[in-house]
């Protein structure tokens, strides 16, 4: 599985819950600002659990947009060596929407969130109910737009990605029978019609 690299603007987003990222799959990156006196205890706290997966960048001087530079430099030095990674900036400025797009274009796995609980793959690994997991199917299919699957084969393999492989053929076939029990997909042999809620 790719790295998740986390960078987290801490001078804009102070996020609780930060033990959802202690997982093998993410490494963190925490930016504080030069004039930044206090980090709170459960994020040092789960910063120290995860060892080397984690940092602090406290950045030199102060001015607008000092830490939104160091984000980026640091972006363009860790996917120089690691391409395959998934970088995702924690900030509620949406002054980094412009970079994001820069490095999709350049095939590059990036997004933003305002909180760490917003990134994908912390809402698939805490998927516990069923309903949970529609959630994420739901909306993942809803982004495709016109570009959903038409196929069974093609949407249980959709729906076992989101979930990174890691559900049963039982789990996978039961939730393509919720979607079909609540109305918002229709099989028809081997196609599939949707009808999702907007």
């Amino acid at each position: 599985m790719r790295t998740n690299y986390v960078l987290i603007d801490y001078e804009n987003v102070q996020p609780e819950h930060m033990d959802v990222l202690n997982n093998e799959h993410f490494k963190v990156l925490v930016f504080v600002g030069a004039s930044q006196a206090k980090v709170r205890f459960d994020v040092a706290n789960t910063l120290q659990q995860m060892r080397d997966r984690a940092e602090y960048i406290r950045i030199s001087g102060n001015g607008s947009n000092a830490l939104d530079f160091h984000i980026a430099f640091h972006i363009g030095e860790l996917s120089a060596k690691d391409p395959t990674g998934y970088f995702h900036i924690v900030s509620k400025d949406t002054g980094f929407d412009p970079l994001i797009q820069h490095l999709k274009e350049r095939k590059i796995f990036a997004g933003r969130v305002k909180d760490v609980a917003d990134i994908h793959l912390v809402k698939t690994v805490n998927a516990r109910t069923a309903d949970d997991k529609l959630d994420l199917i739901v909306a993942d299919l809803q982004r495709r737009g016109a570009s959903k699957p038409r196929a069974v084969k093609t949407l249980t393999s959709t729906i076992a990605a989101i979930f990174n492989r890691k559900l049963s053929t039982d789990e996978l076939a039961g939730l393509i029978q919720r979607l079909e029990a609540n109305g918002w997909i229709a099989v028809s042999g081997t196609k599939v019609a949707y009808s999702l809620p907007s």
